[in-house]
């Protein structure tokens, strides 16, 4: 019995320090984590713009005159050479010497402007059929496959801008023409205009819609006063402010997608412009920033964007670099350590640190160049609880 006694006290010793030692040991801490991952990575420039018409066509009064009441609303088609409204005679004014000496003046300006103009055309031409060429010999030697897919994307996209420069050019020289029959008009009935005879026709320079009434009831309205701005609406660029340290990144043919613009799927664009000179805007929480204008050609099928308008909002994102196979982390799961980036990797319920080296960033994620392989886990947010060699158990 005495033995007996001994061994139940010899079992509930070794229960108690077994105890005691078990609550002396670490539990394992709880972590999140994430898996190493190799696909497509973007770095991207994300903000809001708004659409605008290409060409816009601010038609104005040729002379000082009585205008009749615009017969157009806002939206309305109007073709090249429509009439949009009708000027009559001041009812108690006659043009003098001096007005019809300006008016000779103007007709001279016009047909200087409509020389420039036709310059213009002929260096539109001349660009277009390079860009034409150059696009046909891009295309033989992506056939050859001695140039990727990106190469030849670019010399269509520059042919499409040359093309869309020479329509440009052509209207500006039709806008250039009206001009002149303007302000031949504003001549030819200077002698009448204070008589109450003929009235004078204010035509539609373009093809287009009406996009906004400047002057819609009738009245007295004086020489060069705006009286409606047209525009053709199938005729899109966006225009987006984004931050000059962004700026800076961005350069004329960097790709861009549209996305939350009301319809479905994403449209593409190429930014075309990126102004050099930047502007101070107060933001919605009032901090001061130096924000850049840049403009986006929509490269899109127009059936697919048919229905936006002028001054529509769309999210742009600018991509600033992209790869395909690029091995990426959370951004979360890096950390500094020393000069250099590290990261905790998680081997069989424990934590390692692993110094890493890492290139481009993102807002969620970060490419890592070499500490890591795909397929490793990683922990994500790791805090001071953690160490190298730390025993973690994964939160499920």
């Amino acid at each position: 019995m005495s033995w007996l006694r001994k061994l139940s006290w010899l079992a509930v010793a070794i229960v108690v320090v077994t105890a005691i030692a078990m609550g002396f040991v670490p539990s394992p801490v709880l972590i999140d984590t994430a898996s190493v991952d190799r696909g497509t990575f973007e770095v991207t420039v994300r903000e809001e713009g708004k659409t605008r018409v290409v060409e816009r066509y601010v038609v104005s009064a040729p002379v000082a005159a009585y205008a009749r009441r615009l017969g157009f609303d806002v939206g309305d088609e109007i073709q090249e050479g429509e009439v949009l409204l009708y000027l009559e005679p001041l009812r108690s004014q006659v043009l003098d010497s001096r007005t019809r000496a300006q008016a000779e003046a103007r007709v001279a300006v016009a047909q200087a402007a409509l020389l420039v103009s036709e310059q213009e055309v002929s260096a539109a031409e001349a660009d277009a059929l390079y860009a034409q060429a150059d696009v046909a010999r891009v295309r033989q030697l992506f056939e050859r496959g001695a140039i990727s897919q990106t190469s030849l994307d670019l010399a269509e996209t520059a042919a499409r801008r040359t093309t869309a420069r020479l329509e440009s050019a052509h209207r500006a020289v039709d806008v250039a023409s009206y001009d002149i029959e303007a302000a031949q008009t504003a001549l030819r009935y200077s002698e009448t205009a204070g008589a109450g005879g003929e009235t004078v026709p204010v035509q539609s320079p373009v093809a287009g819609r009406v996009l906004r009434l400047l002057h819609e009831s009738e009245g007295v309205v004086v020489a060069g006063q705006p009286l409606v701005e047209v525009g053709d609406p199938d005729l899109l660029e966006v225009e987006v402010e984004v931050l000059s340290a962004d700026a800076v990144k961005i350069a004329p043919g960097t790709n861009v997608r549209f996305e939350r613009w009301g319809g479905e799927g994403v449209l593409d664009g190429v930014v075309s412009v990126v102004e050099p000179v930047g502007f101070t805007k107060i933001s919605a929480l009032g901090v001061e920033e130096q924000r850049v204008l840049t403009v986006i050609d929509i490269v899109s099928p127009t059936e697919k964007w048919k229905r936006l308008g002028d001054q529509y909002r769309v999210d742009a994102v600018f991509i600033v670099w992209s790869g395909n196979d690029v091995l990426s982390i959370p951004s979360s799961a890096t950390f500094r350590h020393g000069e250099g980036w590290a990261a905790f990797v998680v081997v069989d319920g424990v934590a390692y640190r692993r110094e890493i080296e890492i290139g481009q960033r993102s807002g969620l994620r970060a490419e890592v160049r070499s500490g890591l392989s795909a397929g490793e886990t990683v922990v994500v947010h790791p805090d001071d609880s953690i160490s190298d060699g730390t025993a973690v158990e994964t939160i499920n």
